[in-house]
């Protein structure tokens, strides 16, 4: 059961360009950051059983011998087909969907197995953080589904891309 989820976010990287006594500022590449995710970890299913099932199915496997620790590594390909495909769902209090991000490439990055405390009642929180190429949005804001991606043409190259959006912009 999940607790907490953080939505996607991005950082432009920036690079500097000094001009006589002036400095300009130019945008660089996009990162996407990782998510992190609290679940609560009950019996049934078990989180921990879970989080080890998608580590051995993106490739992992226990160095027990040395034909073992050899013959196996994690890929990206099998991790990211080992977690599947990601949604990250807002609803609002009638619980109608507002919002779904859908993360490309994600893969798990980190994993805390949480703490025993045997003087609460609470269940163990497992904290598993994410990682991905970039996040598609699907907006439900106006009662009109939009999706904010680039949909670009099958002959179009991205130099004709860039081309075009500086003619719509100016040049800039």
């Amino acid at each position: 059961m999940v607790k907490k989820v953080g939505k996607p976010s991005f950082t432009v990287s920036e690079s500097e360009h000094v001009y006589l006594n002036h400095k300009f500022w130019y945008p660089g590449r996009v990162e996407w950051n990782t998510i992190s995710l609290t679940l609560a970890d009950p019996v049934t299913p078990d989180a921990a059983e879970t989080m080890m099932s998608i580590l051995d199915a993106a490739g992992y496997k226990f160095p027990n011998s040395p034909a073992v620790a050899t013959e196996s590594t994690i890929s990206k390909a099998k991790a990211v087909a080992a977690l599947g495909q990601v949604t990250i769902q807002q609803i609002d209090s009638e619980g109608t969907e507002q919002e779904r991000w859908t993360l490309k490439n994600a893969w798990v990055k980190d994993v805390k197995f949480g703490e025993l405390d045997y003087t609460s009642d609470d269940m163990v929180d497992v904290e598993i953080e994410l990682r991905y190429d970039w996040a598609v949005l699907n907006s439900n804001r106006t009662g009109d589904w939009k999706t904010y991606t680039r949909k670009v043409d099958p002959g179009q190259t991205t130099a004709n891309v860039l081309s075009a959006e500086e003619t719509a912009i100016g040049g800039l």
